[in-house]
């Protein structure tokens, strides 16, 4: 059974401010530690609840956060950007179940640290069928093109309900914060979380094994995708994109009849709107 945990910063254990997932600023250096940390505990629940092999994608920023070094051995890290399906990078290689490690909710959700769908810079909202995306349903949408499930995830309780609402209530969660704003919040120490992620993802694993976790997440195609951007001219690049149309204010659409297409679509919009 071969498992993906696909990680990302902001939803870490401690994480509260864009100064600790920024490679640029002095605290960087602590939080690339702790998501390791938070990575090496979801490999060991992993492995506990029978997995037989795990790769990790390193999920932030341009994919070289996590400390190699100091990984668990018994895991393969995808470093590096771009790679072909990105954050969730390696799900077409015969994964079992895949797990969202320090993840955090979309663009303009309530009482979510640092929120943000992609780029808090250039997205202002993404819909897909006309509903509210974030990373994680967006992710979780490419996972289930290749029938692979979203099984466990970890970060703030409002990223934790927001998988629930895309996955069902069968996913396992991790809540290592509670978020009071975007910025604030109440955080449980990297010894509790350690082990509180550690017994989730084991549970997730033991779930997948008994057929018990959730089903592959599956989007109703065609497949209608609509990205606001935060300025106009941002939209103006992405809409020289062939076969995009831009609607309303700062609104582009973009039509498939897969969710693989709309993803590329959707980071190849952003790279013209920079």
């Amino acid at each position: 059974m071969k498992i993906l945990i696909a990680a990302d910063m902001e939803g870490i254990t401690g994480v509260v401010h864009w100064d600790q997932v920024n490679p640029n600023h002095a605290e960087y250096s602590r939080f690339r530690k702790l998501m390791t940390e938070d990575v090496n505990a979801a490999i060991r629940g992993a492995f506990a609840g029978g997995a037989s092999s795990v790769a990790v994608t390193d999920g932030h920023n341009n994919g070289r956060n996590i400390l190699i070094e100091e990984l668990d051995s018994r895991a393969t890290l995808n470093s590096g950007s771009p790679s072909p399906l990105s954050m969730v990078h390696g799900v077409d290689e015969d994964v079992d179940g895949v797990m969202f490690v320090g993840y955090h909710g979309r663009m303009g959700a309530v009482n979510a640290i640092l929120d943000h769908t992609w780029s808090d810079e250039r997205v202002s909202g993404l819909w897909i069928n006309d509903r509210a995306f974030g990373e994680a349903g967006l992710n979780g949408a490419v996972c289930g093109h290749f029938n692979v499930p979203i099984i466990m995830a970890s970060g703030d309780q409002t990223l934790c309900a927001e998988v629930q609402d895309f996955f069902g209530n069968k996913i396992e969660v991790a809540q290592v914060k509670k978020a009071v704003s975007r910025m604030s919040a109440e955080c449980l120490p990297p010894a509790v979380t350690a082990s509180l992620i550690e017994e989730v993802a084991k549970r997730a694993v033991l779930n997948l094994k008994t057929k018990k976790a959730p089903k592959p997440f599956k989007v109703t195609k065609p497949i209608k995708m609509t990205l606001e951007f935060i300025q106009s001219d941002m939209a103006d690049r992405a809409a020289l994109m062939p076969h995009a149309k831009r609607t309303t204010d700062r609104r582009v659409d973009y039509a498939a009849d897969d969710v693989v297409t709309i993803y590329l679509a959707f980071r190849t919009m952003l790279a013209l709107a920079r």
